[in-house]
């Protein structure tokens, strides 16, 4: 279930292709359900990590099948907005953000 009306693209396909701007993004399993809502001030560098290590220190986030992102001057308080509507359309976080998020 998406949370922004933004295109979904595929994890492995699409990421290398993300630009160097700020912005948040919404990783998603197989199902489409929120796994983490992240943010970063260059997109492009955190995917090329995250591809470059294929998410090997985090168990929770290899289950990444597809993402959405959003750039945006103010990353942070974006990622912090889609953290609220994540609470209030879920009755949670996705599962592996954290509430110091």
């Amino acid at each position: 279930m998406e949370l922004v009306d933004e295109k979904i693209h595929l994890w492995l396909d699409s990421a290398r292709f993300v630009k160097a701007k700020s912005g948040v993004y919404i990783l998603y399993d197989k199902k489409l359900e929120p796994l983490y809502i992240g943010y970063a001030e260059n997109l492009q560098g955190q995917f090329s990590k995250y591809l470059d290590t294929n998410f090997e220190d985090n168990i929770c986030k290899q289950k990444t099948h597809s993402y959405q992102r959003i750039f945006t001057e103010n990353p942070k308080e974006r990622q912090k907005s889609l953290l609220d509507l994540a609470k209030e359309k879920f009755g949670r976080l996705p599962s592996c953000n954290s509430e110091n998020d």
